[in-house]
């Protein structure tokens, strides 16, 4: 198949009905085809993945204090994907990964969408780990109530952060390439009318699928459905995301200093050291050379 050209990720901000609707929306269709290829991840699991990356990255920007706050974001259903892991920060980086990146499943015979419940499973929690404001990290969570990841992150929201909220995210996908991925976090703020609430539920159901926004008119175009009648005011400017880890080829030096001497010897020996960063799936071969070098290295931070 021909790879087309998808559009630039980004994050876009605003308000609507007088300051009384906080919105955060993200199109992440390069970074979920980016995880997809990184990964070797099946449709289904390219689709649960990349609901759980656009979510990590709306959550960072809700629940950040600081420029670079980032937020984890952990699901455990039980289903043949195991776990899926993602993390963004309120600055667009992105990154994540599954347990079983080759899990699938057949489609839905209901109405013949990918099973992101079925591959998920719902006999666990969805958790949220995050840096308070003194630095110290607290990780919140929930039982899952669907598995289908957007309606478990709106829960997480209302019960442990109480914060009024609605969450769409979507990923589709034609062929082996993901052609639009995104996700939108609409917040209740003080003062909301009931008025302001049953217009809002009324545009998310007209709306329809938010993949098929992102692919009619963008981001843009999908929040703007969901606000309709209730005066958008966007922030200025789009903030580029992208997929972005944080490992280097120190770092996975650095992580040979958790294993003795001997151990390292027998590296050596064998030809040197493969590292694996299970967050990007960037392989690093260490010489011999350079881990004979590490006891007279500074030791750096680990990733």
């Amino acid at each position: 198949m021909t790879r087309t050209a998808l559009p630039d990720s980004h994050l876009l901000r605003g308000t609507a009905a007088g300051n009384t609707l906080r919105l955060v929306g993200i199109d992440a269709t390069n970074i979920v085809e980016e995880a997809r290829v990184r990964h070797h991840l099946s449709k289904t699991a390219t689709a649960a993945l990349g609901r759980t990356l656009s979510a990590s990255a709306l959550l960072a920007v809700v629940l950040g204090k600081q420029p670079g706050s980032r937020v984890t974001v952990r699901v455990e259903g039980g289903g043949p994907i195991g776990w899926i892991v993602a993390e963004g920060s309120n600055d667009g980086q992105l990154r994540g990964y599954v347990r079983e990146p080759a899990a699938d499943l057949p489609l839905r015979d209901t109405d013949g969408k990918l099973d992101v419940r079925g591959i998920v499973g719902v006999d666990g929690e969805l958790a949220v780990t995050r840096l308070l404001d003194n630095g110290e990290p607290y990780t919140g969570s929930v039982h899952l109530v669907s598995g289908e990841i957007a309606e478990d992150v709106s829960q997480y929201l209302g019960v442990s952060e109480q914060i009024p909220n609605a969450v769409l995210l979507g990923v589709y996908e034609e062929g082996q390439q993901v052609v639009s991925a995104g996700g939108l976090l609409i917040q209740a703020m003080p003062g909301v009318t009931d008025e302001t609430l049953v217009k809002l539920e009324a545009n998310i159901r007209h709306m329809g699928m938010l993949t098929d926004n992102l692919r009619v008119g963008g981001l843009l175009h999908a929040m703007t459905r969901a606000t309709e009648g209730l005066d958008l005011r966007l922030a200025p400017g789009a903030q580029p995301a992208r997929f972005e880890c944080r490992c280097s080829r120190q770092r996975a030096l650095d992580s040979l200093r958790f294993f003795s001497a001997e151990d390292r010897q027998e590296m050596m020996q064998a030809g040197g050291q493969e590292i694996l960063c299970h967050w990007c799936n960037e392989k690093y071969h260490l010489t011999p050379d350079e881990i004979a070098a590490l006891d007279a290295q500074p030791e750096h931070g680990q990733a």
